[in-house]
């Protein structure tokens, strides 16, 4: 009778540790990447950007979505003897990261930190072949939009003429600095700027 009575109270017992197991709040720093979103940052494309004709050439440009740069399509127009110049690319690529986001664009959570203002030229005399010019200062463009440009450049074969690194700078007279864009880059670009080394 009393091993009965000892076995009741160990099952009521551990009913109530069991009810207990719910996840509790902690005090405990914690940092798991970016919180967890609806959003799915993914377009659904009725056309097939490949198959365009004339003047049109695919490409990609990064946008902001959840914190993070995520690639999205467009489709610039060029001459089709200037679609291997790498000043007009530049200039074309970071048109498309400085337009007016589309309401599908907005409706899926991307952002855009580039201005439309924002401009690129070739290299100035004396210049490096494969420097790239901002008529901003690099320095003065927020983390987010410098990620955006060198990212979208680095990801272009024709701008970064096979490398993985962007030359930039701003107007005569601001220093040149080679850019990379990581995956630490990419995953925050707000946090993390771009690895730069001055160009001499």
């Amino acid at each position: 009778m009393r091993l009965r009575g000892r076995l009741l109270g160990l099952l009521g017992l551990t009913a109530v540790l069991l009810s207990g197991c719910g996840i509790r709040s902690t005090e405990v720093p914690t940092d798991f990447g970016a919180a967890p979103t609806r959003v799915g940052c993914s377009l659904s494309h009725s056309d097939d950007v490949q198959g365009r004709a004339g003047g049109e050439f695919p490409v990609q440009v990064y946008l902001v979505c959840t914190s993070q740069l995520v690639t999205v399509d467009r489709t610039v127009t060029l001459e089709l003897d200037s679609s291997s110049d790498r000043v007009l690319v530049a200039q074309a690529l970071l048109a498309q990261l400085g337009k007016a986001l589309t309401a599908t664009e907005k409706e899926a959570g991307y952002s855009t930190d580039v201005a439309a203002a924002t401009k690129v030229s070739g290299p100035l005399k004396g210049d490096p072949a494969d420097a790239l010019r901002l008529s901003t200062p690099p320095d003065d463009l927020s983390p987010n939009a410098l990620a955006q440009i060198v990212c979208t450049f680095a990801n272009s074969k024709v701008t970064t003429d096979g490398s993985d690194h962007v030359v930039l700078g701003g107007p005569a007279g601001d220093p040149l600095r080679s850019y990379e864009c990581t995956d630490a880059v990419k995953a925050r670009p707000g946090l993390i700027p771009a690895p730069a080394e001055t160009v001499g």
